[in-house]
């Protein structure tokens, strides 16, 4: 069963007033953490389980380098959503430009980047590289967990005034609410060149091969049980292609046969070209 939100933890006083604004939309407890800001991670976890009395729990951190979401109780494990720490700048600089294969899949052709709507962007990571390559793209999470996370890596990454950067954010625009309201709600005027889908896919193990992005998400969201419906509602708005990342050996999205595949290591990306 996905877990719920717990509680909101502030570790530093100036964050008081947005973590109670933060707690009071998702109607939990906001603790004062600041005594624990220099506390050890065991310390923490203590304090937390004591705080929400649960087994396992997860809970909002505020501290001075942003929002993260942390799964207390029989694992350590925090994520964050983060545009200009070192993987992403690394990624974005030494990842391959245009040649990388997310790129291949989305279709550029010369100089034309096309626009991207990612309708299950979770923590933005393949929307940052589209972004970075030039692509328009919009971002549609419906968990509004994962969407208060997103909000803030656009907060924090807005807030270093680093001239590139900031041309990068300004072609991602975070979208409130579901994939497939949205998609229905879209004009002919307004449809993207791609629809960008990346479903979650069941958890096989609990293995430390999972990323732990994922192993939170799970515990969080669970599985995505209506993800099949999304691609028939993509085809209907994209212009150019639809785009499915997927586990290589996950099957095809909707049982849909995709017009061609490029399969990498861990993951494939199956296009589907619109008519």
């Amino acid at each position: 069963m996905p877990e719920s939100l717990a509680a909101v933890l502030v570790l530093d006083p100036a964050l008081s007033t947005q973590a109670a604004d933060l707690a009071g939309r998702f109607s939990v407890p906001c603790i004062d953490g600041t005594p624990l800001a220099d506390a050890k991670s065991k310390e923490l976890q203590r304090f937390l389980g004591q705080a929400v009395a649960r087994e396992t729990a997860l809970v909002f951190v505020f501290d001075p380098a942003g929002l993260s979401l942390r799964l207390i109780g029989n694992q350590d494990l925090s994520i964050r959503c983060d545009f200009h720490g070192a993987s992403t700048t690394y990624r974005r600089i030494k990842g391959g430009g245009r040649g990388q294969m997310i790129a291949k899949a989305v279709g550029f052709k010369g100089d034309a980047a096309p626009s991207v709507l990612d309708c299950t962007a979770g923590l933005g990571g393949d929307a940052f590289v589209l972004a970075s390559l030039g692509c328009e793209v919009s971002m549609l999470e419906r968990v509004a967990e994962v969407r208060a996370l997103l909000q803030d890596g656009l907060r924090q990454a807005t807030k270093r005034h680093e001239p590139v950067l900031d041309q990068i954010l300004a072609r991602m625009r975070l979208i409130e609410g579901d994939a497939h309201s949205h998609l229905a709600s879209l004009k002919s005027s307004s449809y993207p060149d791609v629809v960008y889908l990346d479903p979650m896919f069941p958890e096989r193990n609990k293995s430390a091969l999972v990323k732990k992005e994922m192993r939170v998400f799970h515990q969080l969201v669970g599985d995505d049980a209506d993800a099949d419906e999304l691609l028939p509602a993509a085809l209907t708005v994209a212009t150019k292609r639809v785009v499915v990342k997927r586990p290589r050996i996950a099957p095809a999205l909707s049982g849909l046969k995709p017009s061609h595949v490029l399969e990498g290591k861990r993951n494939r990306y199956d296009i589907y070209v619109a008519n």
